[in-house]
Protein backbone atom coordinates (compact mmCIF):
# COMPACT_ATOMS: atom_id res chain seq x y z
CA UNK A 1 0.00 0.00 0.00
CA UNK A 2 1.40 3.38 -0.98
CA UNK A 3 0.86 6.56 0.96
CA UNK A 4 -0.18 9.82 -0.57
CA UNK A 5 1.09 13.13 0.74
CA UNK A 6 -0.93 16.16 -0.29
CA UNK A 7 1.65 18.77 -1.36
CA UNK A 8 -0.84 21.49 -0.47
CA UNK A 9 -1.01 20.37 3.16
CA UNK A 10 2.60 21.40 3.72
CA UNK A 11 2.15 24.60 1.75
CA UNK A 12 -0.93 25.62 3.77
CA UNK A 13 1.34 25.58 6.84
CA UNK A 14 3.99 27.73 5.14
CA UNK A 15 3.93 31.28 6.55
CA UNK A 16 4.96 32.55 3.12
CA UNK A 17 1.62 31.43 1.68
CA UNK A 18 -0.25 33.17 4.48
CA UNK A 19 1.80 36.29 3.80
CA UNK A 20 1.13 36.05 0.05
CA UNK A 21 -2.63 35.94 0.61
CA UNK A 22 -2.43 38.78 3.15
CA UNK A 23 -0.69 40.93 0.54
CA UNK A 24 -3.21 39.84 -2.09
CA UNK A 25 -6.21 40.62 0.13
CA UNK A 26 -4.80 44.02 1.09
CA UNK A 27 -4.22 44.89 -2.59
CA UNK A 28 -0.44 45.00 -2.16
CA UNK A 29 -0.08 43.55 -5.63
CA UNK A 30 3.69 43.78 -6.07
CA UNK A 31 4.35 42.13 -2.70
CA UNK A 32 1.73 39.47 -3.42
CA UNK A 33 3.38 38.72 -6.75
CA UNK A 34 6.81 38.37 -5.13
CA UNK A 35 5.48 36.10 -2.39
CA UNK A 36 3.57 33.82 -4.79
CA UNK A 37 6.55 33.75 -7.17
CA UNK A 38 8.88 32.48 -4.45
CA UNK A 39 6.49 29.60 -3.72
CA UNK A 40 5.94 29.00 -7.44
CA UNK A 41 9.67 28.45 -8.01
CA UNK A 42 9.61 25.65 -5.42
CA UNK A 43 6.44 23.92 -6.62
CA UNK A 44 5.59 21.31 -9.25
CA UNK A 45 2.65 20.07 -11.28
CA UNK A 46 -0.83 21.49 -10.88
CA UNK A 47 0.16 23.35 -7.71
CA UNK A 48 2.77 25.24 -9.73
CA UNK A 49 0.11 26.11 -12.31
CA UNK A 50 -2.23 27.43 -9.61
CA UNK A 51 0.46 29.55 -7.97
CA UNK A 52 1.42 31.00 -11.34
CA UNK A 53 -2.22 31.91 -11.93
CA UNK A 54 -2.36 33.71 -8.60
CA UNK A 55 0.80 35.69 -9.25
CA UNK A 56 -0.41 36.62 -12.74
CA UNK A 57 -3.65 37.96 -11.30
CA UNK A 58 -1.64 40.05 -8.84
CA UNK A 59 0.40 41.47 -11.74
CA UNK A 60 -2.80 42.09 -13.70
CA UNK A 61 -4.09 44.18 -10.80
CA UNK A 62 -0.82 46.10 -10.74
CA UNK A 63 -1.12 46.80 -14.48
CA UNK A 64 -4.72 47.93 -13.96
CA UNK A 65 -3.69 50.32 -11.17
CA UNK A 66 -1.06 51.82 -13.47
CA UNK A 67 -3.52 52.28 -16.33
CA UNK A 68 -2.22 49.49 -18.54
CA UNK A 69 -5.64 48.05 -19.46
CA UNK A 70 -4.31 45.85 -22.28
CA UNK A 71 -1.66 44.33 -20.01
CA UNK A 72 -4.21 43.80 -17.24
CA UNK A 73 -6.64 42.15 -19.65
CA UNK A 74 -4.00 39.76 -20.98
CA UNK A 75 -2.72 38.78 -17.54
CA UNK A 76 -6.21 38.37 -16.05
CA UNK A 77 -6.97 35.98 -18.91
CA UNK A 78 -3.73 34.03 -18.51
CA UNK A 79 -4.06 33.88 -14.72
CA UNK A 80 -7.66 32.75 -14.91
CA UNK A 81 -6.75 30.04 -17.40
CA UNK A 82 -4.01 28.75 -15.13
CA UNK A 83 -6.24 28.76 -12.06
CA UNK A 84 -8.81 26.70 -13.93
CA UNK A 85 -6.17 24.37 -15.37
CA UNK A 86 -4.55 23.90 -11.94
CA UNK A 87 -7.71 22.38 -10.56
CA UNK A 88 -9.14 22.78 -7.12
CA UNK A 89 -5.99 23.09 -5.02
CA UNK A 90 -6.73 23.08 -1.31
CA UNK A 91 -4.81 26.20 -0.34
CA UNK A 92 -7.30 27.36 2.26
CA UNK A 93 -9.01 29.86 -0.06
CA UNK A 94 -12.04 29.65 -2.33
CA UNK A 95 -10.37 29.51 -5.73
CA UNK A 96 -13.73 29.03 -7.47
CA UNK A 97 -15.01 32.30 -6.03
CA UNK A 98 -11.77 34.02 -7.07
CA UNK A 99 -12.17 32.67 -10.61
CA UNK A 100 -15.75 33.95 -10.77
CA UNK A 101 -14.63 37.40 -9.62
CA UNK A 102 -11.75 37.52 -12.11
CA UNK A 103 -14.06 36.38 -14.92
CA UNK A 104 -16.43 39.29 -14.23
CA UNK A 105 -13.58 41.77 -14.07
CA UNK A 106 -12.00 40.38 -17.25
CA UNK A 107 -15.29 40.59 -19.13
CA UNK A 108 -15.68 44.27 -18.20
CA UNK A 109 -12.10 45.04 -19.24
CA UNK A 110 -12.52 43.21 -22.54
CA UNK A 111 -15.66 45.23 -23.24
CA UNK A 112 -13.71 48.45 -22.54
CA UNK A 113 -10.87 47.37 -24.83
CA UNK A 114 -13.31 46.38 -27.59
CA UNK A 115 -15.05 49.76 -27.33
CA UNK A 116 -11.71 51.56 -27.35
CA UNK A 117 -12.29 52.88 -23.83
CA UNK A 118 -9.05 52.43 -21.96
CA UNK A 119 -9.63 54.95 -19.20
Amino acid sequence: MSSFVDPCSELREDPRLVSAFEHFNSCSWYSAHDAFEELWHESHGSLRTTLQGLLQIAVAELHFERGNINGATILFGEGLGRLKKGGNQNLGVDLQLLCESVEKRLKKLQEQVNLGQTS
